[in-house]
């Protein structure tokens, strides 16, 4: 083959992977609220998150690493279940960048977190998980019953 077949060829794959890129996009935004269409949304709303935290000076290094290594994974075309499979396809992104995510939230203020996400805050919320109790008393122990000694 050609050089110029091998070009016309990339150019047409790539022509087509837009172009599913662009029907996925709008099948996405048809979908019924609820939990299948905050899944749909989850991505994008991930990969602005990495760019918005990436560039914020309030967010150590570590957390700048994970998110941008969750960003990277996103983008990448190299994925450990391949993303034309329905439904399953995207899940190794979605749970990297989850994980990249709970772990930029333990180093994180909650609030630019908050602020960063584009999405739902619900959301990023359920992602997260409870915020952390600094300042708060300890809870409170119960004493043990005494254990009895068989004889």
């Amino acid at each position: 083959m050609a050089l110029r077949d091998w070009a016309v060829a990339a150019a047409g794959a790539v022509g087509l992977l837009v172009a599913s890129w662009a029907l996925l996009i709008l099948l996405a935004r048809r979908l019924p609220p609820g939990v299948l269409r905050e899944v749909a949304g989850f991505v994008p709303d991930c990969v602005t998150a990495v760019r918005r935290l990436r560039r914020d000076p309030r967010v150590p290094r570590r957390a700048k690493v994970a998110v941008l290594v969750a960003g990277l994974w996103v983008a990448s075309p190299v994925d450990l279940i391949p993303d034309f499979l329905p439904v399953v396809g995207a899940l190794d992104d979605l749970v990297v960048v989850a994980l990249a995510l709970r772990y930029a939230g333990r180093r994180v203020p909650r609030e630019v977190l908050l602020a960063a996400w584009p999405g739902e805050p619900q959301l990023i919320e359920r992602l997260l998980g409870t915020p952390s109790t600094q300042g708060c008393p300890a809870p409170v122990s119960r004493p043990r019953p005494a254990l009895r000694r068989r004889r």
